[in-house]
């Protein structure tokens, strides 16, 4: 989806990893442009604008507008990013020119809409299978999301990535028939385990209970001067 931001950038002259240390102490992040047929630049650009960008609605389908300090101005999607393992802040990332006119591949999000007359009248259960399908489009024409309606779905019934309601330039890139959600009867587990138990220690009826086995500490150490005594005698 297409906005009017507009994210300012400047070139880089050096590369490395001195350099991109450099480059974030200044409260910038590395970044390479590339794209369109054109060659590869490497800049530094705003990390607080580009995360901005990534969590809007339309996240990394936004399609906004570089400029580059003496370069050229050109509108850009976020392809890859590099995070802080800890700190989880952005340490690098990847643009991508965008031709306007060319169809490109992107995976929008799929949201549910109502609920399931399964769930009301036979007490299953909506089971959501995939929440993005992949569809080719021009720039300008990327939905935020496609919203699947479910209300008519009884148990055993699905919606699948076919009848997801395309237009324009879509296509679907998805398989149609990859389920998005179902309705699915819903399981009860049985706990046996504890009554097993019990009635394997029940007492059968008319048998007499086992008794303890008790063992009597010191009786064979009582035993055995009587044994060596017969042994004098003889």
């Amino acid at each position: 989806m297409r906005t009017e931001v507009t994210v300012a950038a400047e070139p880089r002259a050096t590369r490395g990893k001195n350099a991109a240390r450099r480059t974030r102490r200044a409260g910038m992040v590395p970044a390479v442009l590339y794209g369109a047929y054109k060659d590869a630049v490497a800049i530094s650009v705003d990390p607080k604008s580009i995360q901005k960008i990534l969590r809007s609605k339309t996240g990394h389908n936004t399609i906004f507008n570089l400029s580059v300090e003496g370069i050229e101005t050109t509108p850009v999607m976020v392809v890859d990013g590099q995070y802080d393992p800890i700190r989880s802040n952005l340490l690098h990332v990847d643009l991508k020119r965008i031709d306007l006119t060319k169809r490109i591949r992107v995976s929008v999000p799929v949201v549910t809409h109502g609920e399931a007359k399964g769930i009301k009248l036979q007490g299953g259960l909506l089971e959501v299978v995939a929440r993005e399908v992949e569809i080719e489009c021009l720039p300008d024409e990327i939905p935020e999301h496609f919203t699947v309606d479910v209300t008519e779905l009884m148990i055993g019934q699905s919606q699948r990535a076919g009848d997801i309601v395309l237009t324009g330039s879509m296509k679907l890139l998805s398989p149609p028939e990859a389920v998005i959600a179902h309705v699915v009867v819903v399981k009860v587990v049985e706990e046996v385990a504890p009554a097993a138990t019990a009635d394997a220690a029940a007492p059968v009826a008319g048998e007499t209970p086992a008794e303890p086995e008790v063992i009597k500490k010191g009786k064979k150490e009582e035993e055995e001067p009587a044994a060596d005594a017969k042994g004098k005698k003889k």
